[in-house]
């Protein structure tokens, strides 16, 4: 597949998924806003029209989602296909793991990682040596590049940005994803319900027995959705990654753990929420057309067949402050 992909700029997935039980499906919610409701253009006859569409998962939340199907949360370790690859973990004086750059919001930029330290060096100050950026001089990419993937390659899939004032004197550089994906409900209706919480134990409530402290029936009401279509949307940037400037297995490493992050997403339980549990029903690679996703069995199998030539195989093992 990678041969096919060789000249495409980017490849792009869709998968139409349905709710697991029953039509309904639990909206994700965003604090003092709700959950994600908006109009979408529909071209039809010739004209646009605007119809009911729902935000399922955010770009942000599903970069979450492909990155933890790289990492053991049972074993605090990556995941079998990625063990041979660098990354950053953390663990505190006394050894005990605490983090990495597998699981940081901004990965190799996380808080944890920057403010550690390895052996006797600041890892803010290893970083910028490593990336070989230097005070009043542009940005060299190409050494930037493969200096982060020799710390996490998945930094350059997933994104990194230097954001720190430490950086600031060297230009804050910043590498965006080059994996994007979103899951939207189109044709939406609201499904109004309710409950209650039972007390059988002691329904009456009380001085300091009320609903507050958990006590007595309490009513409750609660809002799902039902879509004409669930729709999960992905993008790799191919143009991007072949833009790092790494040598060729390099290049195709970083692409297979594109798209093994995919077929692992979709071969795997979708159960977003409590009550948002959806299943693919169909799944298709709209560009280049006519590619099909491989399994992630034998996208895994591929990632460990290259050798990433790395100075490090595994974690660089730094201590938080």
């Amino acid at each position: 597949m990678i041969q096919q992909l060789s000249s495409a700029p980017r490849l792009i997935l869709r998968a139409r998924l349905e709710p697991t039980v029953g039509s309904t499906f639990q909206p994700t919610g965003f604090p003092n806003l709700g959950p994600a409701e908006f109009e979408r253009p529909v071209r039809v006859d010739g004209r646009v029209e605007m119809r009911s569409a729902l935000l399922i998962e955010s770009v942000q939340s599903m970069a979450n989602r492909l990155e933890e199907r790289g990492w053991d949360r049972a074993a605090q370790a990556p995941a079998r296909p990625l063990r041979r690859l660098p990354y950053v973990e953390v663990r505190d004086p006394e050894g005990e793991f605490l983090t990495s750059s597998r699981l940081e919001p901004h990965r190799l930029a996380g808080a944890y990682i920057k403010n550690a330290r390895l052996e006797d060096k600041d890892v803010q100050q290893w970083m910028i040596e490593r990336l070989r950026v230097r005070e009043g001089l542009p940005l060299e990419w190409p050494a930037i590049y493969a200096g982060i993937f020799e710390l996490d390659p998945l930094s350059l899939v997933h994104g990194v940005f230097f954001s720190d004032p430490a950086w600031s004197r060297f230009g804050n550089p910043k590498v965006r994803r080059a994996v994007a994906a979103t899951v939207e409900a189109h044709d939406v209706q609201p499904v109004v319900s309710g409950g209650v919480k039972r007390d059988d134990v002691r329904p009456e409530v009380g001085e300091g027995r009320g609903a507050a402290e958990g006590y007595g029936f309490v009513p409750f009401g609660r809002t799902e959705y039902a879509a004409g279509e669930i729709i999960l949307s992905a993008v790799i940037d191919l143009a991007q990654i072949r833009g790092y400037g790494l040598e060729p297995p390099r290049t195709e490493l970083l692409i297979l753990i594109s798209l093994w992050e995919l077929a692992s997403l979709l071969e795997g339980p979708l159960r977003l929420r409590t009550a948002c549990d959806l299943t693919p029903v169909q799944v298709r690679i709209d560009t280049p057309a006519g590619l099909q996703l491989p399994a992630a069995a034998e996208l895994a199998a591929q990632i460990e067949a290259i050798d990433p030539g790395t100075e490090r195989e595994g974690a660089w093992s730094v201590v938080w402050k």
